[in-house]
């Protein structure tokens, strides 16, 4: 059985658990629009909903406990969080780093549900969306970035954001949330986590989400800084400008994950009937 169990775990590739994770970052050379759906919504989601799926209905909550796969898998999954963080660091393409990124987030949704505790179950499975709505916000600003100017790498952006407000508003409420800060959806499902992790008693899991919060931080918000307070290398050209077309969906997803943060009762309903 335990066996069996780790072969659904990594043979669920696309929910990028390390070490089967190169797919991810490989496939942000896609077009930024194909990025986004295989980054934030379709592919990486479809993997941990699998996962998900094993261990509440495949196994259930008390087989992957008694056979102490729980804390296994949580230990898997906290390196993964952490290393990709630390990754993503080292990236200075704005694509690279979201992609290192969500091989991260998606491991909070896993360590949730191996946590095994109904507080951290539901926390888990609120990132699914919480994550969606910040991540296609991000990658739809990379991709707005890179049609009016060009540009992919963060180094490059200096300034940027006095050209580009809107959105590189946008991405800085999307980092809020991926960092966990309220009122942005990422603070919901990370409140729930660390909650159920002092609740399942797993202390060092409630230091690994802190840890990785810090690190989200730390890779984000200096885009931010960059983009409005950073001194251009030169003068950015007067058609470095917002294109509406790619501007008004960033923001309206931009607006989702806000909402969700402030009205998550429908998303919290949904999860707590699936743990019940």
């Amino acid at each position: 059985l335990t066996i069996i169990y780790f072969c659904y775990l990594f043979g669920f590739a696309k929910a990028a658990v390390m070490p089967m994770h190169a797919w991810l970052p490989a496939a942000m050379v896609a077009p930024t629009p194909v990025s986004a759906l295989l980054h934030a919504v379709a592919v990486v989601k479809m993997g941990v909903f699998c996962v998900l799926r094993v261990v509440f209905h495949v196994f259930g909550a008390g087989l992957v406990g008694g056979l102490g796969l729980g804390i296994a898998t949580a230990y898997i999954v906290s390196f993964t969080i952490l290393m990709a963080s630390i990754y993503a660091l080292t990236r200075d393409d704005l694509k690279a780093r979201l992609a290192y990124s969500t091989v991260s987030q998606l491991s909070y949704v896993v360590l949730g549900a191996v946590l095994l505790s109904p507080v951290a179950m539901v926390g888990g499975i609120i990132h699914i969306a919480a994550h969606a709505f910040s991540k296609i916000t991000l990658f739809f600003c990379a991709g707005s970035i890179y049609c009016a100017s060009g540009k992919r790498n963060i180094s490059d952006m200096a300034g940027i954001g006095r050209r580009l407000p809107w959105t590189m508003g946008a991405f800085f409420v999307g980092s809020l949330s991926m960092i966990g800060v309220p009122p942005a959806a990422g603070f919901i499902s990370k409140w729930y986590l660390a909650l159920g992790s002092a609740e399942a008693g797993q202390t060092p899991f409630l230091i690994v989400l802190l840890i990785s919060s810090v690190l989200n931080a730390a890779y984000f918000l200096p885009i931010s800084y960059v983009a409005f307070f950073g001194t251009e290398a030169r003068e950015w050209p007067a058609t470095v400008r917002e294109i509406p077309m790619l501007t008004i969906p960033l923001v309206a997803t931009a607006i989702l994950s806000v909402l969700m943060g402030i009205f998550p009762d429908y998303f919290l309903a949904l999860a707590e009937r699936i743990v019940r």
